[in-house]
């Protein structure tokens, strides 16, 4: 039963195992955050570990600390630590890159192993950086593929005998609505397929199984529910059954069997270690691996099926004060009503763009982000290791207020910025 009063929801956050876990993060007194979804907090830990390694390692240990301190295993280390959020096994998963550079590879590589097929299968609601990175490599591949998009209840009757690949994002990053992924994956196996999911949304936020999905390829980045700070490098999964196999079309040195012997010829490092690249950002990775630790923190407090079930709590909680204070205001549910089709946030929609944008900022000013998506969509985030059941009640109220006394309605709140 979703609490009925602001003091029933001090209850629950008291009696919360995973309260403690908000005390890793840095989140300034008074302020809602609702916006992990987009950048998670920055972790306590990190400041003194950048430090570290800055001072020391950086500082004093200078180039021996690619050695001393293991700069040069951190692509490995992080990605068999994101390995057990998602699913996989340690030597599956690496971070490199960003997100849009990994999708390039693995859907490059997808193509290749399906040379008799031409379609790249997504739908018109993906992320938009996946798609332009399909339009991109089918242009430099002479434009033999297509890039096909159907709406997302459509999507397993179009998996056919001519689509190569099957590139998806699990969670709308608008609507949140979170699609089937072990039902989609068996899908397009069945049809021959190759499977890419983007987990941006996913991954840190609920309970994500690619190997018992069957997943062939997946990628994401580190700085939304992984907490690893703006511009955190991102993270791809290759199935142990694909590594060997694969074709790396940015064969750089660090993916090469031996970098430091500096042949002159490419040859791919076995395994996942072929998917590297270039040099891996040293000081952006020791932020991210704080953020992914801040994630496995919760597996020794109810692990993953914890943290789904308090985001569902909270997204319920807040589903319902806003539609019982809000809905005189023309604010509609854009999310699944149904949890079990939602990931971990809830957007609205507003009657129009331009007060939707407003009333975010509006919000801002009062201390409670979330975050606005064109054309119309009021996004807000709940990522449990760090919001309460008081921050979704809070913020409801925060909501109806400005909308009963049109505060959204002012220049400073409708004049848009460069990031939305």
């Amino acid at each position: 039963m979703s609490p009925a009063s602001r003091a029933d929801c001090e209850a629950l956050d008291a009696a919360d195992a995973l309260g403690r876990l908000r005390r890793q993060f840095r989140i300034p007194e008074g302020l809602i955050y609702l916006d992990g979804n987009s950048l998670g907090p920055v972790p306590e830990s990190v400041s003194g570990a950048l430090a570290q390694a800055v001072e020391r390692d950086w500082g004093r240990g200078l180039v021996r600390s690619w050695n001393n301190a293991d700069w040069i295993e951190l692509p490995q280390r992080i990605g068999a630590a994101i390995a057990r959020l998602i699913g996989a096994e340690a030597d599956e998963v690496i971070v490199a890159d960003s997100t849009s550079v990994n999708l390039f590879k693995v859907l490059s590589a997808a193509l290749r192993m399906r040379p008799d097929r031409a379609v790249i299968l997504s739908e018109p609601g993906n992320f938009p950086t996946d798609l332009y990175i399909a339009q991109g490599l089918i242009e430099q591949l002479g434009g033999r593929h297509t890039l096909r998009l159907v709406e997302r209840d459509a999507l397993g009757q179009a998996i056919g005998p001519d689509v190569a690949a099957v590139m998806l994002t699990q969670v709308d990053y608008r609507s949140g609505h979170r699609l089937d992924l072990e039902a989609i994956s068996a899908r397009a196996r069945a049809a021959g397929a190759i499977t890419i999911w983007d987990l941006a949304h996913s991954a840190g936020a609920f309970e994500v199984d690619l190997n018992a999905a069957g997943a062939d390829f997946a990628v994401g980045c580190g700085y939304k529910y992984l907490n690893g700070g703006p511009g955190a490098p991102a993270f791809l999964f290759v199935a142990r059954r694909h590594q060997q196999a694969f074709t790396q079309p940015l064969s750089g040195w660090m993916g090469h069997a031996r970098p430091f012997a500096f042949e002159t010829g490419y040859q791919p490092a076995s395994g996942i270690g072929r998917y590297l690249c270039g040099t891996p950002p040293v000081l952006s990775m020791i932020a991210l691996e704080r953020g992914v630790d801040t994630v496995l923190a919760a597996l020794g407090h109810g692990g993953m099926a914890a943290l789904r079930a308090k985001s569902v709590a909270l997204c319920e909680l807040f589903i319902e004060q806003v539609e019982r204070r809000c809905a005189a205001f023309g604010l509609t549910l854009a999310s699944p009503r149904d949890a079990s089709s939602r990931g971990s946030q809830v957007s609205f929609a507003s009657a129009d763009g331009d007060s939707g944008y407003a009333i975010i900022q509006a919000l801002i000013a009062r201390g409670v982000i979330g975050d606005f998506r064109a054309p119309d969509i009021l996004r807000f985030g709940f990522a449990p290791l760090y919001v309460r059941h008081v921050d979704a009640w809070d913020a409801a109220e925060a909501l109806a207020e400005i909308m009963r006394t049109e505060a959204w309605n002012r220049p400073e709140f409708l004049t848009r910025q460069a990031v939305t």
